[in-house]
């Protein structure tokens, strides 16, 4: 077993799990992603078995994106200000409570509606202080030379995730209902909190780190978004993430649409489109793993992110099955690829004492998407849902060439 460890190692994909705390990191997110995962599955399972409504599947979620609206730049200040590692192993403790209060609730029948809302909401919670700490920690365990690479293996595991969290929430409903979901997902969540203990602690503060805690949060929060402008790669890194999240990313809330009234596939199809996607995310976080700290990143941020509107296109077009797969897939590659470029440009550009706020930020705008989504839903009505995609896929890609052009020092990012 140890030599075959030492071969993996050795592979140029796997360079930063040479660093023990690195591994660590990554052991606590497989566990921490597992559980996130899961929950997509069983608290919308949860809702509907309650409620037998469609709309409280969607309120459900939308509660969720209040946390991080609100606190996200609290969370940043925090693991600017703070120990990042005590931050994350708070929060995941406290996820992992509450996905246990859950468990015991629908074990002994007591469960209600608003017990459902409450804990989706301290769930989101947690996330929103567990994000910029994790990944900030990445930065402090490997050297800079590999960040892209830790980068590259975090996205790979975050996809790995995505793929086997939701299959098995489903098979243990089945087996022991939700409440057997619930407790296997607070298992998960202290398993993440066991890793993260062992982490040795990191020096990262340089003296911005001293004069941050003789600020405020407040003109900490300031300062970070004063940082965030005045810096062009970080500040293009936001920009490219808040632009894709609010005009691509969302096209795949209309998959249902495709799946069943255009492609006439069903649900089956849109699993597999789902799952297409997901190969392709796979892929990409392979490559950017194995190749990222040799791609010159600000061009390939801004390609990945161009490319991946114009196949929105393709994919509003595309009358076959086969085809819509094949799209689906590039558009899983193209997604990571922007996503993990960003998050590397942001860690490379940002100094320690500001990593944990430029990150919350970058969080922020990821939920955009919440945003996008209600405005593709809302142009399908107007225009169908063919259109719809295709005009938010266009709007994506010009945004793109417009950062290129008008931001030339991002497309020189190294």
């Amino acid at each position: 077993m140890k030599r075959f460890l030492a071969a993996i190692l050795r592979l140029r994909a796997f360079e930063a799990f040479r660093y023990r705390e690195y591994r660590l990191l990554s052991y606590g997110q497989v566990s921490g992603n597992l559980g996130t995962w899961m929950d997509e599955v069983t608290r919308g399972w949860l809702i509907y078995e309650l409620t037998d409504s469609a709309v409280q599947l969607g309120l459900v979620r939308g509660i969720q994106v209040i946390p991080f609206l609100l606190l996200s730049p609290l969370a940043g200040s925090a693991a600017d200000r703070y120990s990042r590692k005590t931050q994350l192993i708070a929060a995941q403790t406290a996820n992992g409570l509450v996905y246990a209060a859950t468990a015991l609730l629908v074990f002994t029948g007591e469960i209600r509606t608003w017990h459902v809302y409450m804990t989706a909401f301290l769930v989101a919670v947690g996330q929103v202080f567990q994000q910029p700490a994790r990944a900030a920690m990445i930065s402090d365990t490997v050297p800079p030379e590999y960040l892209t690479n830790a980068i590259g293996l975090g996205a790979l595991v975050f996809n790995v995730a995505r793929i086997i969290g939701p299959a098995a929430a489903g098979a243990l409903i089945v087996v022991s209902g939700t409440g057997g979901a619930f407790a296997v997902q607070a298992l998960f969540l202290f398993l993440a909190t066991a890793w993260t203990v062992q982490l040795r602690p990191v020096r990262r503060h340089s003296d911005g780190g001293h004069k941050l805690h003789k600020e405020s949060f407040g003109q900490s929060i300031i300062e970070g978004w004063k940082f965030s402008w005045r810096s062009e790669p970080v500040r293009a890194g936001i920009l490219c993430t808040m632009l894709v999240s609010l005009l691509i990313v969302p096209f795949t809330t209309l998959l249902p649409v495709f799946a069943r009234d255009l492609l006439e596939v069903g649900a089956n199809g849109q699993g597999l489109m789902l799952t297409a996607m997901g190969t392709g995310a796979l892929v990409s976080s392979g490559l950017i793993a194995s190749a990222g700290h040799r791609l010159p990143r600000g061009m390939l941020m801004l390609g990945s992110s161009m490319l991946y509107g114009f196949l929105l296109l393709i994919f509003a077009a595309s009358p076959w099955f086969a085809l819509s797969l094949a799209v689906m897939a590039l558009a899983g590659l193209c997604h990571v690829h922007s996503h993990a470029l960003v998050q590397t440009v942001i860690q490379s550009y940002s100094p320690a004492e500001f990593r944990g706020r430029t990150l919350a930020i970058f969080s922020m705008g990821q939920v955009l998407t919440t945003v996008g989504s209600m405005l593709i839903g809302a142009l399908s009505l107007l225009l169908g849902a063919r259109w719809a995609v295709a005009a938010m896929g266009v709007a994506g890609s010009f945004a793109m060439i417009a950062m290129y052009v008008a931001m030339p020092r991002a497309r020189h990012i190294k």
